[in-house]
Formats: C-alpha cells, structure tokens, sequence
C-alpha cells in the first residue's frame, strides 16, 4: 500500500516540487518507508506526481516510484497489490518488455505501454493508480475492477477539478495542501450523509472534489476530463443458481475458488498475518492460510477486558488452537478505547459515522506492531448473506400472512412503544424487532432503503437548517437502481446493492483509513473476482436456507471451523457507544452538540439535537448511531472548516 497524488495545471504556471512534498507529507502515513516526485512544465501544461511508499514486494531501490517505462516516456504512481502480475510478466516478457524491478507495480507501466488504457481491465487486485503519458500529454486515472459488474473500491482515490486546475490523491486532505482546492459544503452529500452514515462514491462532502468511482477510467487530456467504465462483465445469474442437482460440486468450486484467491494473497517480502475476529469470515480465511503456510500463521483478535457483551475472543481463540496459529489477543479495557477516539475523530478526511472504526483503528495499530500485511474477512457478509436484514427479508413474506389489522392494529403499535437498547440482550431484541417493522414496506427497494436509513425525511427536514437542505435525496434512488441490476432472486439483489454501495463506501473505507493509519496494509480475498462473481451465481435460497444465515458457505467451510462457529449467530465489530455516551463519552456531547456550538455553526437546529439526547438519556429509544453521526461531523467540521 502507499499514498499517491498528483496535479495537472491548464493555466500555464508550473507544479511545484514543495506542493508535492506537502501533499505526500499529509500522506506519510500511508507510506513510511519513500518517497519520490516527478515534474514536467512544457507545453504550457505543468504535471506533477508524488508517492509515499509501503514497501510490500522487492523492498530494494529499484521499487521506489513514480516509476517509468524504459525510454521514460510513461510515469506511474501507484497504491495497492497486483495479484497476478507474474503471468502478465511473463507474457509482457515475452514480448520484448525488459523489467527493473521484481514489483507488481512495473507490471502496469509495460502492460499501460503494451496495450493502453485498455490494459488495466486485465489486472486482478486492489489498487488506484495514474499513469501520465509524455507524449500525449495525458493523465489516466483507474479503481480496483475487484467485484461483478459494478465492481467494489477497495483503494480510494479523490479528485478537484475547476476548470483548469486538475489534483488527485489517496485521500481528501492531500488536495487541501493546495489553496486553489477551497472547502465548500456539498448539500447533496451531507444529505447522503445523514441518509447512510457515510457518503458513497462519486460524493464527497465537498463540492468539486469526487471519488473515482470503482472500475472506471478518468482521462485528463487538453482541459477535457472524460470518465469510463473499463471494465464490466455480465455472468449468468439464474434465478436459481447453478445446477442444484450437484450441491457437493459447487461446494468444491466455491472451496477452490476461495482458496486460490487466499494463496494469491499471501505473496509478500515482508511479515504477513490476519485479523481474526472469530466470526465466520476471519476464520475461514485463516484456516485456509494454515492449509496453505510453512509456518503458523500469524493472527490478531481484540477483546474487551470489561465489557463480556461486546468480547469474542473465546471464538478466536478456539479458531486459533484449532489451525495452530501464532495466536496475538489485544485485550482492552473501556478506557484504553475511549482514549483512542480523540485520534480517530481526527483521521476523517469528511464526516464517517460509523463507530466500529474506533475498534478497527486499534486492532490494525497493534496488529502494525508485528506485521505489514494482514488478511481479513472483509465481504463475506455481502457476498453470503451474514447480517440479520437479509434473514429478515426472508420473514418479509410469512410476516405479511398475519392479518393486515392484527400488525397495524396490535403488534406493531405495541412493539414501536416499548423502550429499546443495545445495552442490554432483551432490549436489543426489541430494538432489532422495531427495525423489522419500520423496514416492512411494500416494494423491496422501500425495505432495503428502510433498513439502511438513519434520518429519514422528517427526521432531516427537523434537523437540518433550511439553508443547509439539499433539493437532491439521492439515497433511495442509488439502492433502488441497484436492486435492479441482477435478474435473480430478492436475496441476492438485496447482497448486491449492499456489495455497491455501503460496502465500499463503509466498511472498506473503514479499514483502509484505520489501516493506512498504521501503514499496515490489509487484503480481502473473499472479494477476489473470481470469488465474488461465483457467489452471485449461487441463489439466495442457498445462502439463507432453514432458517440459518449464510447455509451455504458454512457447509462449504465447516471441516476447517471449529464446530461452536458451525451454528454461533452473526455479531458485529462494535463497541457500546449507547452506553457510553450516557457515561464515559458524555463529554462529546456536551461539547460538539451543545447549544451554543450548534446555533453558531447555523447547520442543524438545536432543538431536534435535545430531542435525541433527551431519548437516549431517558431510554426511550436508542437515538446512540445518530447522536454519534452528528458528533463524527462536529468532530470533522470543528478540523476542517472552522
């Protein structure tokens, strides 16, 4: 992994080598071990590129970037991992190419010279690159194709464009290094924000800065930018999967297809290990690295010295001694993650909401102690169906059999007043019962985008000042169009949009931010290609199948679990922000969402605020996710703007 950035100037004045040694400073993080830049003012257009390296493949100088082509005529910056750059080396070999390094990085600049843009379509991994070609003048901008269709963004990459000046970098603060990237709110995207939680792709919060979005191509050429999918495929997705008549078959091929993927991704010139969670993911993942190492595999799992609810190191444990692995436990206690919140507040590049970034900042900074790559279960979820929605997409249909007037009438009238907590199991129940029922629409996209929301309508038109409403509500039309996309089952479109949006725009962004803070780079097979695209034709009937969420992929695994995960229920990597914005983190109440710190700011109406604290305090419902969403974005604003 490394940090990379770069500008094109239309104006005629020159890239300055000390703006790009600001903006691959605010990138050091990224890449601890180098840096490098390249500059070229001719033609009245100014080019410069600048690297922070994570030296993961031949460690020596001869990896040090920007990196060029032979004759010098292509420049390269690049952050991410090339899984099968040994293949496409041999062939670009074979054609006379001569390499100077043994990176997968080279691999792109002959592959780019080769074949153009066209190229990168062939390249299997993680990444965000861009490739500046001398005699064209030319900028090329490209995101990881991991995925189906529209494929999943694993390494970020954001852009500023204005109409002459044109910056890109791993992340948002490298553009902020130049002055001519000013910091205006984008409406449409603080709406999404309160919508998700997050802000998904080609969103950002500010106005004329973008993500690129995953499997696309951005050209710079003459002042023009002009966007492309690079990359798009369309396997068969029967309604009912593959051939049911041979389950054992597909079983093998999903066990291979895994496998392959997992062994592709252990290739490295420095200390690799793996997040391991004891969930069913991580530990899949980690009993094919021990069925696939010369030694045991190192791994990591958090755990929670005060707080019994929230720990599931026993699950790691047994996963570890069963695989024999060089097993690390990070036991923490309430206080030692309470302390860390401060720094990951500080980390946001643009408001993030969700709170198990603070967990997952912890684990990657002591996992960081002892290796440089690590492995995680990243995606199983949305490729198998592992959250409780999809289950309860499943009940959708036998909870419509109940009389119309009984649900209307008693049960849900019943259930929507009762007290709800995530502090405590029963109260939890109710709160998960109370969320089935507010997603129990009519049409599927009305229930995926119900489960998904945090404010809805009222709750935004309440919070929001009327010059801070945007006219655009984007949210519920990105999951409908998603929905769309497959001709399979409700399941399965259901994993798909999740897999589009919340994914990369969530959870991926979580642990690369987390990460990347650590300079510890993380990988994710379960979102190989070959991986994703075999799973989306299985059918959601295989997935979650007698009443058991992800049937199929346990089956497929369960010789190399420990039978107690074969049947143990999903459980999230949280920590109890309920509880503690009620004691120990009160003080980010008080202090971000405060009175007189909201009516100076003028974006949100402080009465809706009280009214969300006051629920919390008293426990009539958990209002804890949107309290820390509105904090995220203090905490951000209070950095960036102010």
């Amino acid at each position: 992994m490394c940090g990379i950035c770069g500008k094109l100037d239309f104006t005629g004045s020159p890239v300055e080598e000390d703006l790009l040694q600001r903006m691959t400073g605010l990138l050091a993080h990224r890449g601890p071990d180098d840096s490098g830049f390249y500059l070229s003012n001719r033609d009245r257009v100014g080019c410069g590129l600048g690297h922070r390296r994570l030296s993961i493949i031949d460690l020596s100088e001869a990896g040090r970037q920007p990196m060029s082509n032979e004759d010098r005529s292509i420049w390269m910056v690049f952050n991410g991992e090339i899984y099968n750059f040994a293949v496409l080396r041999e062939a670009l070999e074979s054609k006379s190419h001569r390499f100077a390094s043994r990176t997968d990085s080279e691999v792109i600049v002959h592959l780019f010279e080769e074949e153009g843009p066209a190229g990168i379509a062939r390249l299997n991994g993680m990444f965000s690159l861009a490739l500046w070609s001398e005699r064209t003048q030319t900028l090329v901008l490209a995101r990881d194709p991991v995925g189906i269709r529209d494929p999943v963004g694993i390494k970020p990459l954001v852009y500023f464009w204005d109409g002459k000046r044109f910056l890109f970098a791993s992340e948002i603060k490298a553009l902020h290094a130049d002055p001519a990237v000013h910091r205006e709110i984008d409406l449409e995207a603080l709406d999404l924000y309160l919508s998700l939680n997050y802000i998904p792709a080609p969103w950002t919060i500010f106005k004329n800065i973008r993500k690129l979005r995953p499997g696309h191509l951005l050209t710079v050429q003459d002042g023009v930018l002009r966007e492309e999918k690079y990359w798009d495929i369309n396997p068969p997705y029967p309604v009912d999967g593959p051939d049911l008549r041979d389950v054992e078959g597909m079983k093998a091929t999903l066990f291979k297809t895994l496998e392959n993927a997992v062994c592709g991704q252990m290739v490295a010139d420095v200390p690799l290990g793996a997040f391991l969670s004891g969930g069913i993911d991580s530990s899949v993942i980690v009993g094919l690295m021990a069925r696939n190492a010369s030694r045991p595999v190192k791994t990591y799992a958090i755990g929670y010295k005060d707080m019994p609810m929230y720990d599931e190191t026993s699950y790691a444990r047994e996963v570890a001694a069963f695989h024999q692995t060089d097993h690390h436990e990070i036991m923490l206690s309430s206080r030692e993650i309470i302390d860390t919140i401060p720094d990951v507040l500080a980390s946001l590049d643009e408001p993030f909401g969700d709170s198990s970034a603070v967990p997952t900042f912890v684990v990657a900074r002591e996992t960081a102690r002892d290796v440089t790559v690590a492995l995680s279960g990243d995606g199983g979820d949305e490729l198998f169906a592992g959250y409780r929605m999809y289950k309860g997409e499943a009940w959708y249909r036998r909870y419509r059999l109940i009389p119309r007037l009984i649900r209307t009438g008693l049960l849900e009238p019943v259930f929507l007043s009762l007290p709800d907590s995530r502090d405590n199991p029963t109260a939890e129940r109710i709160r998960r019962i109370k969320k089935f029922i507010r997603g129990a629409k009519e049409t599927l996209a009305e229930r995926v985008f119900a489960l998904n929301e945090l404010f809805g309508p009222e709750g935004k038109e309440a919070l929001l000042a009327d010059s801070y409403r945007s006219e655009s509500h984007s949210a519920p039309g990105l999951f409908a169009a998603a929905l769309e996309c497959l001709p399979t089952d409700s399941i399965n479109r259901m994993l798909y949009a999740d897999l589009k949006i919340s994914l990369p725009a969530d959870m991926l962004w979580k642990v690369d931010t987390m990460s990347m803070r650590h300079a510890l780079e993380v990988r994710v097979p379960l979102l190989d290609q070959k991986v994703c695209e075999l799973a989306f034709r299985i059918g959601g009937q295989w997935k979650i199948r007698h009443g058991r969420s992800k049937y199929i992929f346990i089956e497929t695994f369960k010789e190399i679990l420990p039978r107690r995960l074969h049947n143990r229920p999903k459980w999230g990597f949280e920590m109890p922000v309920s509880r503690w914005l009620k004691t120990d983190l009160h003080h980010l109440v008080t202090t971000y969402l405060s009175r007189d710190r909201i009516e100076r700011q003028g974006i949100f109406h402080y009465p809706a605020i009280e009214t969300l604290v006051a629920d919390l305090m008293n426990s009539r419902r958990d209002t804890a996710w949107q309290i820390w969403n509105l904090i995220a974005f203090q905490a951000w604003y209070e950095a960036t703007i102010r």
